[in-house]
């Protein structure tokens, strides 16, 4: 993966997140604090996926810009990252709290999976009916490989069937959610920096 570094030549900080949606939920967050990140010199990057996480703290870390790094990591993946952050020189035997005041916080299960559930099924579906998505949610719930699956899985699945789906709903589930009910590991990553 190639690091534009021309386009945070001008940063401070730098979010580091997977995709595109978390980018998005990120931007919203901030927004809805007030606050205007590129004029704060805090740039949120996609990776492209965690294991390219080392790559990105060799350039944007210590052995490389130095700027102040946060970033968002599925649970799953936390072994990932924390070898990663060693390798970068940014501790050892990393503890998920001391992970966290580094500036790199675990979403459970994925940060789409907290988003649903911060917002919780019904309001999930009110904001599909305000897309004009509701009837093909219920479409998509009805197939057979959904029977049986939590609401919340069908929700989260559902985000992720169509191309820019998941990006948009990144932005909108943010939008939909009163301040005090936003994700941890969301507001903590947007706190860091």
């Amino acid at each position: 993966m190639r690091i534009e570094l021309g386009a945070v030549v001008d940063a401070r900080a730098v979010v580091l997140v997977e995709g595109v949606s978390d980018r998005a939920a990120v931007l919203a967050l901030a927004a809805r604090r007030g606050r205007d990140l590129a004029a704060e010199g805090v740039h949120v990057v996609v990776m492209g996926g965690v294991t390219n996480v080392g790559h990105f703290l060799a350039r944007l870390g210590p052995p490389g810009r130095d700027l102040r790094l946060a970033g968002l990591y599925d649970e799953n993946e936390e072994g990932f990252v924390r070898r990663s952050l060693e390798r970068a020189g940014l501790g050892a035997g990393l503890s998920r709290a001391a992970m966290a005041k580094l500036g790199f916080h675990a979403c459970v299960a994925d940060l789409e999976d907290e988003l649903v559930r911060a917002v919780g099924p019904a309001g999930v579906r009110e904001v599909f009916a305000a897309q004009g998505e509701l009837r093909a949610f219920r479409i998509f719930e009805r197939q057979p490989a959904q029977q049986g699956r939590p609401v919340t899985a069908q929700l989260r699945r559902f985000l992720g069937t169509r191309s820019g789906r998941k990006e948009a709903y990144g932005r909108l589930l943010v939008e939909a959610l009163e301040p005090d009910r936003m994700p941890r590991s969301l507001d903590a990553v947007l706190a860091h920096v």
